[in-house]
């Protein structure tokens, strides 16, 4: 198993000098946010839904499984005093981190490109899923070795300066809520997890070629993808002029479609293709030491694909910070976001975020 913390990348050169935007190209502040959401919940999710369909045959195994799951020190030198206070809630929060370690266009290793803040309100009944933008720029906090942090920079800087203990210090120090579970998924295992449940029929709404080889053709309408295809599709960017927001679209359509055909496809009530989608999650994902997969899935086990809202961080549009183009976060919205989130009000979560 790949583990996303280990050996994470140098971070490229930034500089402290800031230059205030003159211009917001992408202003966000009244427009729906775009729903940004990558592989890292595809393993959870999927996992999540087994409660549905086999409930014993599939939650033995699962406890089986979950015993060689690779375990990260994501809470290991947070100091708790700065940590927000846990509220008087069922509801939980999990941080879940995203990789891509096999990414044609990454040279520099595995690193953190995705960064979902995943809320369960304490009925599970729902889930609300908060993507921060990866160039968002936050203050990140010292990191534990004291060479890095202490000032505001992108937050995945977070991840290349301290590893998963500093990405969760930035992500509860911007958000004021505090994350009870981390879950890292090296998405080069997304391949599988698709072919475990069939291959996925994804609507294609652009007509366009794939960079990478064997440079696949992607035309108009419905097609069946195969796990290979689905992830040459959801890498795609450089052919669209909303660049990365184009790949966001395609992520959460594969995403979707994986959940939806897991639950229709019979899945869940094959012992032979639950077994295999069972073990293609596990190969894919690491967690902290506490985060159990097996109750996790049982928690979410009435879940399905119409249950969850994907969101992004509210934004005021992107500007400069010196030569870096970067993400500037709503803080007005961005306070009321978290603070539902806090309270575990559903209906105010989707309200800041403009559902």
């Amino acid at each position: 198993m790949i583990l996303a913390m280990s050996n994470p990348p140098p971070l490229d050169a930034e500089t402290e000098k800031i230059q205030l935007p003159g211009q917001t190209p992408e202003p966000a502040r009244h427009k729906k946010p775009s729903r940004r959401l990558r592989y890292v919940l595809i393993g959870l999710l999927v996992v999540g839904l087994l409660g549905a369909g086999s409930a014993v045959a599939g939650g033995v195994y699962l406890r089986s499984v979950e015993k060689g799951i690779e375990r990260v020190d994501a809470f290991d030198g947070v100091p708790e005093q700065e940590r927000p206070q846990k509220e008087a809630t069922e509801a939980r929060n999990i941080l879940l981190l995203g990789s891509d370690s096999r990414d044609p266009e990454n040279t520099g290793g595995s690193r953190s490109d995705t960064l979902i803040l995943a809320h369960l309100p304490a009925d599970r009944s729902s889930a609300q899923l908060i993507s921060i933008p990866r160039d968002t720029w936050v203050a990140v906090p010292k990191s534990r070795d004291g060479k890095h942090g202490g000032r505001e920079a992108k937050i995945n800087a977070a991840y290349a300066w301290g590893g998963v203990p500093l990405v969760v210090q930035t992500v509860e120090k911007y958000t004021g809520v505090r994350i009870d579970n981390v879950a890292i998924i090296d998405f080069a295992g997304f391949e599988q997890i698709v072919d475990a449940v069939g291959g996925v029929d994804i609507d294609v709404q652009q007509e366009f070629t794939s960079i990478h080889e064997p440079y696949r053709r992607f035309e108009l309408g419905v097609q069946h993808m195969d796990g290979a295809t689905a992830l040459d599709y959801a890498r795609q960017r450089k052919q669209f002029a909303d660049g990365d927001f184009a790949r966001i679209r395609h992520q959460q359509q594969v995403i979707k479609a994986v959940l939806n055909e897991a639950v229709s496809g019979g899945t869940l009530a094959n012992p032979g293709e639950l077994t295999d989608l069972i073990e293609a999650t596990a190969d894919a994902v690491s967690v902290d030491k506490t985060l159990s997969i097996f109750d996790t899935a049982t928690e979410m086990s009435g879940l399905r694909g119409g249950d969850l809202s994907f969101m992004t961080n509210p934004t005021l549009g992107t500007g400069m910070v010196g030569n870096e183009s970067v993400v500037f976060p709503d803080e007005d919205l961005s306070k009321q976001l978290y603070g539902a989130v806090k309270r575990d009000s559903v209906a105010d979560i989707l309200s800041a975020a403009g559902e």
